[in-house]
């Protein structure tokens, strides 16, 4: 079983220090999931956990070995990551972009070998694209391509898959099946998945356990019943939600509109009052 923990994990540019003392644990076959608002932190911090960006403080480890004394290939045997959006330069064919996933279980001069491709088969077979293999990755759809660099990110044989923002621009169908196939392969495979995702339907759908970040800190971490309450979604996301339970789909989430507050206090602002002292709220 893989361990992955994380203990007061800070992170910081030189202008303004971005991650504040985050700090959990999970294991194989969970998917847990990283919500929060944009620029709140959680895609700089699975860089972190995956070694592409250096932390300030605290420490990551996977089964007890700090990530900072691994090399990337030893990372990369560790974990697999899938970023938001991929783009190729040249036209590979889905069969070519998957194998290059395998260079982690390679020698640097190294030869393709049977075993590589039948990785590469596999792989494409766990996500569903093997009917894709001779075809240039940039003919394929939204939702065709992240598969492919799912299947690529499997073929480093990973016990812990990475996923940034995994159905970011997809239609609503090519979401649930990819959050399906996503479900699937945590199960079978006993990964930990390790998901960021500003949707908080899906997350309540389909997590395990849920982070919420807000300005770089754990603003509520637990269960999805835990996490996912209405008062939690107005601190965390400022919108009104109504929260049930659903037997077909577990934690069902109906979204309002946005929280305002008490409007019994709220006084319309004069756009010609220039007083000092009159703030606006800043961006995060």
């Amino acid at each position: 079983m893989i361990g992955l923990e994380l203990e007061g994990v800070k992170f910081a540019y030189p202008s303004r220090e971005i991650l504040h003392g985050i700090t959990f644990k999970a294991g194989s076959g969970e998917i847990l999931g990283i919500i929060g608002q944009n620029g709140c932190g959680k895609t700089t911090l699975l860089k972190c956990i995956n070694a592409t960006l250096k932390t300030s403080a605290g420490k990551i480890t996977v089964d007890g070995t700090d990530v900072s004394v691994l090399s990337k290939r030893e990372i990369a045997k560790r974990m697999g990551f899938v970023m938001q959006t991929a783009s190729t330069t040249f036209p590979f064919t889905v069969y070519e972009t998957v194998l290059m996933g395998r260079y982690a279980r390679k020698g640097l001069m190294e030869s393709d070998s049977e075993e590589d491709e039948r990785a590469v088969y596999q792989a494409m077979r766990d996500t569903g694209i093997v009917k894709f293999a001779d075809r240039d990755i940039d003919e394929l759809s939204g939702g065709e391509r992240r598969r492919v660099m799912i299947a690529r990110a499997l073929v480093q044989e990973p016990d812990i898959l990475l996923l940034d923002e995994p159905t970011l621009h997809l239609d609503i169908n090519h979401q649930f099946d990819l959050m399906d196939l996503i479900t699937r392969l945590a199960r079978e495979k006993d990964m930990l998945v390790v998901l960021v995702t500003h949707d908080i339907i899906l997350a309540a759908r389909y997590c395990s356990r849920v982070i919420a970040v807000i300005h770089g800190r754990i603003g509520a971490a637990g269960s999805v019943e835990e996490v996912f309450t209405e008062d939690n979604m107005r601190d965390l996301f400022d919108i009104e939600t109504e929260i049930s339970e659903d037997a077909r789909v577990g934690r069902n989430i109906t979204i309002i509109g946005k929280y305002h507050g008490d409007d019994s206090n709220f006084e319309e602002e004069d756009p010609l009052d220039k007083s000092e002292g009159h703030e606006g709220k800043g961006n995060d």
